[in-house]
């Protein structure tokens, strides 16, 4: 290979070339380097001149690596961010060290724009940590739920088939975690996390379509569609022990409003059974109800206790809601 060609394969491979004098502190580059540090050309820079350049958070840790590179012996790399702008850039500088084996007291090496790789594994760190928070938000779910169903039923089969609805109403929640166009939302859509999550309540009755849900189109975030998910199962749980759901004919309407500020979901139970408030402060669902809304939705969930069936006003922060 000669020189134009070894040229020619050191641009392809995005490498620009430096020397560094150890003893005036000068570096010669070539123009992809100073085109790749944003500095103007000229004979020779000094490290100073690059360093302004450094994210401050690495700039000290590069002065020291590189003052550092005259006693080590081999080669040496250090990545480390710079400011082009209002851009920011990874760099790799490569190079190898030893004062006893430079010639003319010269230093070289090479720098490389490597952006995108970091870009890659920021992306990829990213990931891990949100999959490693939402499998602990989960476990913390289940754990919760285990504990409240221990408590609302009597037997190993009531609770295997309570536990089981339960985290299967989480199941179909988290299926609908997807973007959605527009950024209405990051998880899913409200009208479509509702209508999965009753559905498997429209079959029981003597007619189909028992259940309505009228919503306008906006999105639900991941955090919010999960415990949005918590209050309907809890619902609709309930609707089927005691409420409408529980009588062949009885109906279910979902219906929702956004003034301002504020997400107001009312739930209409009517046609079942004849209904009366809970003696005492009510059970586990409904105090975990109450709290997911509170800290989480920051909202709230009030109970009408009508002869004719239950209302439920859940209200919502709507951005919130979004999150």
């Amino acid at each position: 290979m000669d020189f134009e060609q070894l040229l020619e394969a050191i641009a392809a491979a995005g490498v620009t070339l430096w020397t560094w004098n150890v003893d005036s502190d000068e570096l010669t580059m070539d123009d992809a380097a100073f085109d790749l540090w944003g500095v103007p050309r000229s004979d020779s820079v000094t490290f100073e001149d690059l360093s302004a350049h450094i994210h401050p958070a690495d700039r000290d840790r590069v002065r020291a690596a590189f003052a550092a590179t005259r006693g080590i012996v081999g080669p040496y790399e250090i990545d480390f961010r710079i400011i082009i702008e209002e851009e920011i850039r990874w760099i790799s500088a490569r190079g190898k060290g030893d004062d006893a084996g430079i010639r003319d007291r010269v230093m070289s090496g090479i720098f490389i724009d490597v952006t995108g790789r970091k870009q890659a594994e920021e992306g990829h760190e990213l990931l891990a940590g949100e999959m490693s928070h939402r499998v602990k938000n989960l476990l913390a779910i289940a754990s919760g739920l285990t504990a409240i169903t221990s408590r609302s039923t009597t037997t190993s089969v009531e609770m295997a088939k309570e536990l089981t609805q339960r985290l299967s109403a989480l199941g179909r929640a988290h299926d609908l975690i997807r973007p959605i166009p527009g950024h209405e939302g990051k998880a899913a859509l409200l009208g479509d996390l509702l209508t999965v999550l009753l559905a498997p309540y429209d079959d029981l009755g003597a007619f189909s379509g028992r259940i309505r849900v009228s919503v306008p189109r906006m999105g639900v975030g991941e955090a919010s569609a999960t415990t949005l998910a918590m209050v309907v199962h809890e619902l609709a749980t309930n609707s089927l022990k005691y409420g409408a759901l529980s009588a062949p004919t009885g109906t279910l309407d979902v219906a929702c409003s956004s003034p301002d500020s504020e997400v107001i979901i009312v739930w209409t139970e009517r046609g079942g059974p004849t209904v009366s408030p809970p003696v005492g402060a009510g059970g586990f669902g409904s105090k975990l109800v109450a709290r997911s809304m509170t800290s989480q939705l920051g909202g709230s969930i009030d109970r009408q206790w009508q002869e004719e069936g239950v209302v439920v006003t859940i209200k919502m922060d709507r951005e919130r809601l979004a999150t």
